[in-house]
């Protein structure tokens, strides 16, 4: 096991009706004037902005509202929400959704004390040094932005393809989160399987590793990775199952808050691959990396047979008593699962096409250069095959 540092300071309300004591959190938090920022019309239709309004004028909390934050959140309303907070001298900021709002909001927290472009961020012209503090309001549980230390932002340019980049700072990192599964009942069933996935992506980026003697975090993953598994045919046939709802929301949270991956190298080449398929054609996160995840762990597997191996059997169940076959065999379970809930396999099904992966590796290439990952560095070409082998 490696050497490792982790700061984690939120504080998690979770439970029934917990959104509620929003007025009492910004309080306790210092927060005087308050941006609050969601995406579309379904916090409005569920009556949740209502009450979250009504809780916030009855402790006599100032607000300003900035709603529609869209699925790859954009970096136009980031620079519409860095304006309202300098303008209006806003002093926190309380972000009610899923992973799209919550990172909108972190982007915000950056830009509203800094007076050059936020952008400079994620490009890394500058680094960040202050942010304002952030309160979250969780709605969809899958990308685990309500725990963590990142966010992801796209850039729209007047290019055909937007730029797509992702920043980590504990800066960010929320004050507090209220997780309340109640609020996920109403989810379409096709984002509770995407943000499934995402959330168990978020553990494979960490399981697959060479470090070795990391037997904690092994198990720490292996039971998400459980959890949310057997969670998802409950929920997927039940939307209104607390239980599962209750388990699926705390796993997708504990899935990237870090503590998964200390003392240990982690991967993260399947999330940059997929990130420039949501660039390209603005897919549902979760259901890219429902496509490639898979595709990578049948290129990569050979690098290290025992940790496949040990994935198969731990996870799946599977031990055929030889190290390769558990190995592919783990793998297509983990495929089979997706197909399960719902989620597509490949290019086609996610209406994405092979003619543009040149453009895919062109985007890799200008942010990452030549090569990336750890658990196997990968070169252009290696990238090239995995697009391929997804078509």
């Amino acid at each position: 096991m490696n050497n490792f540092q982790i700061y984690r300071p939120t504080e998690f309300l979770f439970g029934k009706d917990t959104e509620l004591q929003t007025a009492e959190l910004l309080k306790k938090h210092g927060a005087t004037k308050v941006l609050v920022h969601y995406g579309g019309g379904s916090v409005i239709k569920s009556g949740l902005l209502g009450r979250v309004e009504q809780n916030l004028k009855n402790a006599g909390i100032t607000y300003e509202l900035l709603g529609g934050v869209v699925p790859n959140p954009h970096d136009t309303l980031v620079y519409e929400g860095v304006e309202l907070c300098k303008r209006l001298g806003l002093d926190f900021i309380l972000a009610i959704g899923g992973g799209s709002v919550i990172d909108s909001a972190k982007a915000i927290s950056l830009g509203a004390l800094y007076d050059g472009d936020f952008w400079d961020f994620w490009t890394r012209k500058a680094e960040p040094k202050k942010a304002l503090k952030i309160g979250t309001i969780l709605t969809i549980p899958a990308a685990g932005s309500e725990a963590s230390n990142s966010a992801v932002i796209t850039k729209v340019t007047d290019l055909d393809i937007p730029s797509k980049r992702g920043l980590n700072t504990d800066l960010y990192v929320p004050t507090f989160s209220i997780l309340n599964p109640e609020l996920h009942y109403t989810l379409p069933p096709f984002q509770t399987a995407c943000g499934i996935a995402d959330m168990l992506a978020h553990v494979m980026e960490r399981y697959f590793t060479n470090t070795p003697d990391v037997e904690v975090t092994d198990r720490l993953g292996e039971a998400l990775m459980l959890t949310i598994i057997n969670m998802a045919p409950i929920v997927m046939a039940d939307p209104q199952n607390y239980a599962a709802r209750a388990n699926l929301a705390w796993a997708g949270a504990l899935a990237h808050n870090g503590t998964c991956g200390v003392g240990r190298v982690e991967d993260w080449a399947t999330h940059r691959i997929e990130h420039e398929l949501s660039a390209v054609y603005d897919v549902a996160h979760g259901a890219g990396l429902a496509v490639l995840f898979p595709v990578w762990m049948k290129y990569v597997h050979e690098t290290n047979l025992d940790r496949f191996a040990q994935f198969a059997k731990r996870v799946f169940g599977i031990d055929k008593g030889d190290k390769k076959a558990s190995a592919l065999e783990g793998i297509e379970a983990l495929a089979e699962f997706f197909k399960s809930i719902g989620l597509p396999t490949n290019f086609a099904e996610l209406g994405a096409k092979s003619e543009d992966i040149d453009v895919m590796i062109d985007l890799l290439r200008e942010k990452f250069g030549d090569t990336m990952g750890a658990f196997r560095t990968l070169t252009m070409d290696d990238v090239r095959k995995i697009y391929e082998m997804a078509v």
